[in-house]
Order: structure tokens, then sequence, then C-alpha cells
């Protein structure tokens, strides 16, 4: 028998599961919804089919090739007739040969129940990998369905039913893939609390221009509970997942300002969205932690901002030396990627367009530099683009090394591995993504995990290997088969994927072997369009449609590689800078903050960046 490969079973009828299917006939039956791990493995089943439409509160639990000579009359399943116990006894002779109704979900989830039998593996046709043209039209008929899952919600606004039990999702995290997921959840369908330490979705792509004031702190937030009105939110941290009893362990330090114990608790979950991006990466570096300033949070960003002004306001004191002053106003940003590299495109337009009239004598002593350790800075972009934001910084206030490696940051001084030390005033660590605590117990803690590089080993559904029902998404995942950057696109786009399965009824305890003829399958589900048939079809698996880079490099230019499939276009420029703006602006997440950062770019544009502590 060839090696099994999970995926996700759905019914479906027709050509309109092209991309993959099983090649049956029709059997299908209800089963429990199980999401237990340990069934799961005693029972040899790993992933889900769907919900049937004749009975939605139960769950399609079987697709197996069976003598169809034995149907009833009727056209009823064998699993529908007299001879259940029979079919069953020779397709899976350890498995019960009657199926009881599965009990409904509740609020507090209890352990789910064994499934009833096992699935009998059948053809599978491996889904082929979308063309780009096929990919873009799969994003918009399914951004078409997300938008009216979301809009409405808002235009139709309801009151959440608490008398109707149902499986409970838990998302941990309130970043891009949390944010994106929330959206276009069935609340429906699901009980969905959100836990994370912090209540408000961040525009992280623009914490670079809010550190300087180009825009306000407040003009790339949404609240979680603005995000979906019907999900509960609870600020706390997820400490640890208990997979066997189906909890995630939190602590509360709400009450540590008043000098209170932090408050820990546990919930129990049907579904588990692990959505908790990536601390920043210090590589072992001493120092780092205790002296520079991180990118990561819009609390960071307005750390940076008050230390900026801070520097100028302690070097324009009489008493301040000259050396002093050289040493206060030279800022070192540690980092060559788009988080550095904008950085020192937003603080070099900040010297140049703001301090330069407030601090007239103290801006010809500032000095930018970028360190990065390898041989260039934006290596995600083209070579073209790579020379293009090296000459811009050349040409401005900005200077590069490369290969500098940092070896250890003290209170005034940055070493290099060369033995090299530079004076600093502020330093900025861009240098990478780090793991979670969360992330790493999750990785000692699952044997499938085994060999994680510090993100979960998923697999082509998004499901974290060795479960199954936890996702991971974003900057705390990855596929080996198919390694994603780690950027806002891809975590936006795994989570419309993840919440687009289970709005469907995919079940998630259901295992499929690799098709050895995908032709053959094939062909036969197109040949075989009985209207009454219910076929069962496996889920494409989640393919990134990339859209492309940018990057703002100061002065007003930007640089944008645009990808068309395998075509990729480069850009940049003052005109790209147009292109850079119109995209962020229309990528805000509500047409509050779109406007907010409209307005923030009019005000910077007119009166400039505003200077106050507070």
């Amino acid at each position: 028998m060839p090696s099994p490969s999970a995926g996700f079973v759905a019914p479906g009828v027709g050509p309109s599961a092209v991309a993959s299917a099983f090649t049956a006939p029709r059997v299908s039956r209800t089963c429990p919804s199980d999401t237990s791990a340990a069934a799961a493995r005693r029972y040899g089943v790993t992933t889900p089919l769907r919900r049937s439409r004749l009975a939605p509160s139960v769950w399609v639990a079987m697709a197996g090739k069976v003598d169809t000579s034995t149907e009833t009359t009727s056209g009823e399943s064998l699993l529908e007739s007299d001879a259940t116990e029979e079919v069953l006894a020779r397709q899976s002779p350890e498995a019960p040969a009657t199926v009881p109704e599965a009990d409904p979900a509740v609020r507090n989830p209890p352990k789910p129940a064994e499934p009833s039998f096992v699935p009998t593996p059948v053809d599978y046709v491996v889904p082929r990998r979308e063309t780009f043209a096929g990919l873009v039209w799969d994003r918009i008929t399914d951004s078409l369905t997300d938008a009216r899952m979301h809009y409405g919600r808002l235009l139709l606004p309801k009151q959440k039913d608490k008398s109707v039990a149902k499986p409970r999702i838990i998302v941990l995290g309130s970043g891009w893939g949390a944010h994106a997921l929330i959206k276009v959840l069935d609340c429906d369908l699901y009980d969905v609390t959100v836990i994370s330490p912090r209540n408000a979705f961040a525009f992280t792509p623009m914490l670079a221009a809010a550190s300087v004031g180009t825009v306000e702190f407040r003009s790339l937030l949404e609240p979680v509970r603005v995000a979906n009105e019907l999900v509960d939110y609870v600020q706390a941290s997820a400490t640890s997942v208990d997979l066997e009893r189906q909890t995630v362990s939190c602590v509360s330090d709400l009450g540590r300002v008043e000098g209170e114990v932090p408050v820990t608790f546990e919930l129990p979950y049907s579904y588990l969205i692990v959505a908790v991006g990536a601390t920043t990466n210090t590589f072992g570096v001493p120092g780092v932690r205790e002296h520079a300033f991180f990118l990561k949070s819009v609390v960071d960003a307005r750390k940076i901002r008050a230390a900026i002004v801070n520097r100028f306001e302690r070097a324009n004191l009489p008493t301040t030396s000259e050396e002093e002053k050289d040493r206060l106003l030279h800022t070192v940003v540690i980092g060559g990627g788009p988080t550095g590299v904008e950085y020192c495109a937003e603080l070099n337009d900040f010297l140049t367009s703001d301090l330069r009239r407030k601090y007239p004598r103290l801006v010809p002593r500032v000095r930018v530099t970028l360190l990065q350790s390898g041989d260039a800075i934006l290596t995600a972009f083209d070579d073209t683009l790579q020379g293009a934001a090296m000459e811009n910084f050349e040409s401005s206030n900005v200077e590069v090394v490369l290969n500098a490696r940092v070896v250890d940051i003290g209170p005034t001084m940055i070493t290099l591995k060369d033995g090299t030390e530079v004076d600093y005033g502020m330093a900025i660590w861009a240098a990478g993504n780090g793991t979670t605590p969360l992330v790493k117990s999750l990785i000692t803690t699952i044997p499938d995990q085994a060999g994680a590089r510090g993100r979960l080993r998923i697999d082509d559904w998004l499901r974290v290997k060795g479960t199954t029902n936890v996702f991971a998404l974003g900057d705390a995942a990855c596929n080996d088969d198919d390694p994603m950057p780690a950027t806002a696109q891809v975590a936006a786009q795994q989570a419309a994927y993840a919440a687009r399965l289970l709005n469907r009824d995919y079940c998630l305890s259901c295992e499929i072997p690799e098709a050895s003829s995908p032709r053959k399958g094939l062909s036969k589900l197109i040949n075989g369009s009985d209207e009454d048939d219910e076929k069962t079809r496996v889920a494409k698996p989640f393919q990134f449609l990339s859209l492309g880079l940018l990057a703002y490099i100061g002065r007003d230019r930007a640089l944008a590689q645009v990808e068309l499939g395998k075509k990729k276009i480069f850009l940049s420029g003052a005109a790209t800078r147009l292109l850079y703006d119109s995209v962020y602006a229309t990528k805000q997440v509500s047409f509050r903050n779109r406007v907010l950062v409209l307005v923030d770019w009019a005000k910077t544009k007119v009166f400039g960046r505003d200077l106050s502590q507070f």
C-alpha cells in the first residue's frame, strides 16, 4: 500500500473539485466529531472529512471501496442498510459495526469521543499546484466569500448566541495571522476565543514610520473586539498547551502594577490556532537586550521615538562635551533587511526635513550607520534593487557597512567580529526572528516535531505535524516541503485559508494514501456526475500567492518587486513611492485606519513631524 499522505476531505459534487478528489463510489456515514490526537493514533486516523449537507450536526466519516451491487434498492448506502455489519467487518475488522450519533459540542468541550470505525483509504488524486492565473482566480473568489462573511457581520450585527453549544476555537495571538483569521471565521459555527497579551492588531510594516512620527501609533491599531465583535478576548499570555486534555494554560499579569499576583487559568479547546509570531533573535550576542532597541511592536516604536528626542535634547545641553554630542547623535542600525533599511530611510527623512529646522547646530554632527553581517542588504530583493538602495544611501546621510558581524553591545560601544569598535548613542537591533517560549514548548512536547528549527512543522493544510486539531500560522510555522518567507503576506493568506477550512466543515481526523494514478482518479471523478452521489474530495493544500515586495529607501523613493507568476518586474525611484503609498493605504485593515493614515501623511507634509515628549 502506498505511504499515507494526510489531507482534508469534504463532500463535493462534479467538476468543482477538479484539483483533488477520491475516486470511490458513494459511501458515506456519520461519526462523532473527533479531534482527539490519542483517538486518532489508536484508529490510524489523521485527516478530516467534511460534515454532510444532509446532516449538518454530524460528520462524514468514511469513503471506501465497496461492492456497489449490495446497495439497497432505494439507493441507500450499504452503511445504512441491514448489510452494514457484514461490510464493516470485511473492510475494518477491528471497528464497531454500528455508528452512534455524535454528541453536540459544548462550550467547555470534554475530551471528544473516539471514532466509531476506521475510514477505508481509497484512491486519491494528488492536488496539483495551481498556475498563477488559477491561483489568482481562487484568491478572488475566496476573497469575495470572505468579504461577504465579514461585511455581512458588520451590516447585520448579531448578539452572540450563548444558548447554543458549539465547538470552541482558541486563537493564540493578535498579529497578522490571528487578525485575518477572526475576520473570516464563522461565529455561527464556533465559539471563538482570542488569547493575547496585546488587545489590538498593529500594522507592523509601518512601525518604522511611526517610530519617527510620520504616522501616529493609533493609526496602525485595530482592537481585537472591533475586528470581530462576536469573538471573546482574553488579555493573557499562553504558557503551555496540554494536547491530551486539549487545554491551554495562561497567565495574566494585568494587576502587576498594583502589586497583585499574576492570575493563572486554563481554557479548553476543540481547535487551536497558534499564531503567536516570533520574538527578536539576538543570536546570543551579549548586551543586545540590555542596550539595543527593537522594532517588533508599537511599544518598541514608542520607545524609539522618545529616545530620538531624548538624544537630541541631551546633546543640546550646554554641559555636553563635543565628543559626547558626536556619540549621542550617532544611530547604529544592526540588520540590513526590510526593517533595518526602512528605519534608516525614515530616520534620515526625519533628520533632513524636521530636525534640521529644530536643531540646526546639531544636524551636522548626526550620523546614521547600517551594519549588515552579509555582503548585501535587502537580500530578498533582486540585485538591481539592492544596488538602487545602496546608491540612494550613499548619496544621503546613511553609511552602510557590509560583512560587519556584531559580537558585543556595550552601553556606549559596539564591537565587531574583526575587533572594530563603534561608539553610538542609540542602537536599533533588526537582525532576525527568534522562537517564542510557547512554540519551543510545543516543539519539545510533540514527538513529530523532532528536528524542527525554531518553528512548528506543519503539513500542506497548515496542521501542526503530530496533531489533528492544531493549526500554526505565520512566523510560528514552517512547511519543510514548501518553505515560505516570514512575511505578513504569508501569515494573512494562511489565516484566511485556515478559516475557510473551518467554515466549510472539513473534518481533521482521516487519512488518505497518495495516488499512484492521478489521471485515472481524476477521470473517474469527472465521469461520475450523478447528482445523487455525494462525492468525497480532498481540500486543496495551501499555496502562497506572492504579490511581490516593497521597501521604502528614503527621500521619497521606494523599491518594488512585483511578481506575476514566474515573471518579475523591478521598479525603483520616486514614482514607485506612489505605488508604495497606495498599496499600504489599501492594505490597512479597516476604513478607519485607512483614513487616519492618509490624514497623518498629509499632516506630516504640511506641518512636519511632532517632537513633543509626553
